[in-house]
């Protein structure tokens, strides 16, 4: 077959022909229902009883077509937020989408927590959407590559306009899913216009079919996307090779934006009036409707009678969802983390380890492979964490050779890639992913996969997806690494709901904290000091197989009752040998207090040691301005005011990025004296 401009589009037999009449009649319906849904929307936003629309208008063939080729329910599927006609394809009822535009508990996305026309629907492997552009590509990645690991054929689709294509998270997913051969179908609905941005502002050449041609392993279309007949030819081939593993597919399908952008949009501002009637002259109903005349299977008093019914029950939809209850606001912060507790913290008892005296990375290195043994669905990925090198700092040395290619492998060098394909991959539910980011001065190409996706998905959904995963990340200075291989990123991620953050100090820790995050129902950042790797006073004796540290239990590495000293990482160190000097001086007693953990935060422990002491200084190789220890004084400020004798104290970085050169390094980030002269000005106000 050819497609529209004239390129070929390999699609290979009829796939109309194998339709019965009746699927053909229901893929009408489909379309039908989404059109006069747009429609309905538009009229409850001019009422005040919804509050945003972003409309498929012009769309509906192309999704439907493909959603018709994929199993339901067995398939898994990202739609992007125009993908209203596959939704409703896919499984979607049009009494749920009502549901969702009015934010009624019940809906099957988020119950009322996220935007409508972002779908997730858990019994049809809908993963619930944000809004983000392109975040998606890599997740569809990631559950594909969860297909292939599982041995089963499922085939996951993800969609999106042709200007999320400029992301470069799309061609990070299409080149790990065509390098992999996985089944992914990346249906790109062309209607020329992202927002106000017109495609040739967006693509270097006509198309992004185009554009996508240097990617061996992958196949590719550019159809008619208006047209029914070419659009289930197209993906029913399309999925048909993704299903027996002749790798992913590129659809570029030419379709027709027939409102505008959403509804705070006016397309009259960037497109003359000319234009936007040749769009309703391709309009793909009326062109569908005339295929099914002409081969009989409908006639025009039929067509008119399915409009009727189908309004009818789109408008008895509106009015029944609109008498459903609303959210429950005293439910907001239920799903912001897993209601599942892997190692409770009441009973817990620090054990004394009798192991063999072990430094810190070796530490994490053992603890990753007795939970690869405790899970056999843990998988470990990264750059150069593979093979003999095992990593750049060696935490993964030797577990591709116990554990095989197949569990522990290396990635792109992407970061964005490495996150986002680990969401894909949780999501599924059937395995765990543990992955490396080389350097936190790095993990930020990611940060809109992690701030966006790995946050916020359990929340979206009201618990209905979640992606578990533990992100370990090397950090911290001292090192003479510069500006490019010192940062403390703490500070950033506490700030983030949904994300555990923990920050071991010595080697014990290390390895019950990161067994404990290997089990966690939440995606946990568990930053490594990379200082701290080898230092002969972070070694301790190793800790059993069946050591696990609670969340959010500090330890109280030495009591004190005249000072407290809340610290963590490689300033838990720093502070004990400041703490001992000032004691030696002064005839004091300072309780050091090792958060551990960031989030969860041990509250407890740290108001009941203010209360105690009545001072408090706080330690950390964070920058001063906007560094967590500012959130504990807040905290101590607001809950133990009354037992302060003194101001709160900070030990903090300067507000500068970290030096190469010693000397200034040294002067940036906080030392031993420094904690030692903020602890004297405490003892002796």
């Amino acid at each position: 077959m050819t497609s529209i401009g004239g390129i070929a589009a390999s699609a290979a037999g009829n796939a109309t022909a194998g339709l019965a009449k009746e699927q053909i009649i229901d893929t009408y319906r489909n379309c039908v229902a989404a059109r006069l849904i747009d429609q309905k929307i538009l009229t409850l936003l001019k009422q005040g009883k919804c509050f945003f629309h972003i409309g498929g208008s012009g769309h509906e063939v192309a999704q439907t077509a493909t959603a018709l080729a994929m199993k339901p329910g067995y398939d898994w599927a990202y739609p992007y937020y125009r993908d209203l006609a596959f939704a409703l394809q896919f499984g979607y009822t049009i009494e749920e989408i009502m549901l969702e535009v009015l934010h009624r508990k019940g809906a099957p996305s988020s119950n009322g927590y996220a935007m409508p026309f972002h779908y997730g629907h858990k019994k049809w492997r809908i993963i619930a959407q944000s809004s983000p552009t392109g975040t998606q590509y890599l997740e569809a990645v990631g559950t594909a590559m969860g297909a292939v690991k599982a041995g089963t054929d499922e085939v996951v689709y993800v969609s999106s306009g042709e200007g999320a294509t400029s992301e470069g998270e799309f061609h990070e997913a299409v080149n790990w899913a065509a390098r992999e051969r996985f089944p992914v179908i990346f249906l790109i609905q062309n209607n020329k216009y992202a927002i106000s941005v017109p495609i040739q502002d967006q693509v270097a050449g006509e198309s992004v079919y185009g554009i996508v041609k240097g990617y061996a392993g992958l196949n590719r279309y550019r159809v008619d996307g208006c047209d029914f007949k070419e659009m289930c030819d197209v993906a029913a081939d399309a999925v048909a090779k993704a299903r027996r593993g002749d790798g992913p597919s590129v659809i570029e399908a030419d379709t027709v934006r027939l409102l505008p952008h959403s509804s705070s949009d006016d397309h009259r501002k960037y497109r003359d009036a000319k234009e936007i009637e040749q769009d309703v002259q391709k309009d793909p109903l009326p062109r569908f409707e005339t295929y099914l005349t002409a081969q009989g299977i409908l006639k025009a008093s039929d067509i008119s009678r399915i409009k009727e019914e189908i309004q009818q029950r789109i408008n008895n939809a509106a009015d029944a969802a609109e008498a459903e209850p609303l959210p429950d606001v005293t439910e907001l912060e239920k799903f912001v983390y897993s209601p599942h507790i892997v190692v409770p913290k009441a009973g817990f008892v620090e054990p004394e380890h009798k192991g063999p005296r072990v430094v810190m990375v070796d530490a994490i290195n053992h603890a990753l492979a007795e939970e690869m043994e405790y899970n056999p669905k843990m998988l470990i990925y990264g750059e150069d964490v593979a093979g003999k090198k095992g990593g750049v700092f060696t935490a993964t040395r030797g577990l591709t050779a116990k554990f095989g290619e197949g569990r522990v492998f290396n990635s792109p060098l992407a970061e964005a890639s490495i996150i986002g394909t680990a969401v894909g991959l949780a999501a599924r539910g059937d395995f765990k992913p543990n992955v490396e980011i080389q350097f936190g001065d790095y993990i930020w190409p990611a940060f809109m996969q992690l701030r966006d996706e790995v946050a916020m998905l359990r929340f979206r959904s009201y618990n209905d997806w979640s992606c578990p995963m533990v992100i370990r990340v090397a950090v911290g200075g001292y090192i003479h690494g510069g500006l490019y291989h010192s940062q403390s990123i703490d500070g950033f991620f506490t700030h983030i709901p949904g994300i555990r953050v923990v920050y071991p100090s010595n080697a014990a820790d290390a390895k019950g904290l990161l067994k404990t995050a290997c089990r966690e129902h939440d995606p946990v950042l568990f930053c490594e000091h990379k200082g701290l790797y080898r230092q002969a006073f972070a070694a301790t004796p190793e800790p059993d197989a069946n050591y696990l540290v609670p969340f959010g239990v500090a330890k109280v590495k030495k009591t004190g009752g005249d000072v407290t000293l809340i610290t963590w990482g490689m300033l838990v160190q720093r502070s004990l040998e400041a703490a001992a000097k000032v004691e030696e001086k002064h005839g004091v007693s300072i309780e050091v207090i090792d958060l551990r953990t960031l989030n969860p935060l041990d509250r407890e422990t740290i108001l009941s040691s203010v209360r105690k002491t009545g001072k408090v200084l706080i330690a950390h190789e964070d920058t001063l301005t906007g560094g967590f220890g500012a959130e504990i004084a807040a905290i101590i400020a607001s809950e133990a005011f009354e037992r302060l004798d003194a101001p709160v104290q900070r030990v903090a970085a300067k507000d500068a990025p970290v030096p190469y050169g010693p000397e200034l390094e040294d002067a940036m980030l906080p030392q031993e004296r420094d904690i030692a002269a903020a602890l004297e000005k405490l003892v002796t106000y």
